[in-house]
């Protein structure tokens, strides 16, 4: 059975926290993805549970550059951008967020919801961006991919158009 969840635009500059579609609360999602990290070996540092606290917060794909603004040194620095970068491509690795390529964006994911292939539907009017377990939808790219001895680990389709409330607005 597929889930989806949305996830509205988050605004340039400083997002606002938004409520999310996701099944748990913000306490409960933290503590799934320091259950994980510890589950594969790793650890959510401070840094990178500040990071996937920003893009619960935005509620939408975030760009890195977005969410500099909320991780400030301990002397109030703004942080470097290959702070975040790093610390997105270790949530990304773990699934705890995807990369939105076509937006060069990323958005938080529910912890082991979406761990290995994943839709987003993307209005490009809005940019917010809709997610699907993808799973049902590849059978036959799996299974071609099985006859000539590829195995696939993970799989992101992005479809661009519009959204409901966007269509109906036009």
């Amino acid at each position: 059975m597929s889930h989806s969840h949305a996830h509205p635009p988050a605004k340039s500059g400083k997002a606002k926290a938004r409520a999310h579609s996701h099944a748990v609360d913000r306490k409960t999602h933290l503590a799934r993805a320091e259950a994980q990290c510890a589950e594969a070996g790793e650890t959510l540092t401070p840094l990178r549970r500040r990071v996937l606290e920003l893009l619960l917060d935005a509620g939408g794909p975030a760009k890195a550059y977005d969410l500099l603004d909320g991780l400030k040194s301990v002397d109030g620095a703004a942080a470097k951008p290959p702070t975040i970068y790093r610390a997105l491509e270790f949530l990304t690795r773990l699934g705890l967020a995807h990369r939105v390529e076509s937006l060069n964006a990323f958005v938080a994911c529910d912890v082991g919801a979406c761990a290995r292939a994943t839709i987003f539907l993307i209005c490009d009017a809005c940019n917010s961006a809709e997610e699907f377990d993808a799973g049902h939808a590849l059978v036959d790219v799996s299974e071609a991919a099985a006859r000539d001895g590829f195995t696939i680990e993970r799989t992101m389709i992005e479809a661009h158009g519009l959204c409901a409330k966007c269509r109906a607005a036009a």
